[in-house]
């Protein structure tokens, strides 16, 4: 379920945020649904455990997931999932325009455009 690039720019937590999100957002993980646990994820993708663990965390901070003792991590409530991954989709599409040689004034006019139709 988790693919991992050991040669990517992202670090490994970050890539498991991201795919967590990801499932969240596609529907493959629902309300309620539990992840795998820390040791099970790490096992699986040969990791270190406190690398799970990190993004677990960050996941738990900004409200995509939540932890019972002795049960485990399992998805948040919907509403707010979806938010946070929409605004890194945003911002990474800004980046792809500004490394094609778009300006910042390009981009706010074509955002204008979109709130005035």
């Amino acid at each position: 379920m988790f693919l991992i690039n050991l040669q990517g720019k992202d670090s490994i937590y970050e890539q498991i945020k991201k795919q967590i999100l990801r499932f969240i957002q596609t529907g493959v993980l629902k309300t309620n649904d539990k992840l795998p646990s820390v040791r099970q994820l790490a096992q699986e993708l040969g990791i270190n455990p406190n690398t799970v663990q990190k993004a677990y965390q960050e996941l738990e901070r900004d409200g995509y997931i939540y932890t019972l003792s002795k049960k485990g991590a399992f998805v948040a409530g919907t509403k707010t999932n979806t938010a946070g991954l929409e605004k890194e989709e945003f911002i990474s599409y800004v980046k792809a325009y500004k490394d094609e040689g778009f300006s910042k004034e390009e981009l706010i006019e074509w955002t204008k455009e979109v709130y005035t139709e």
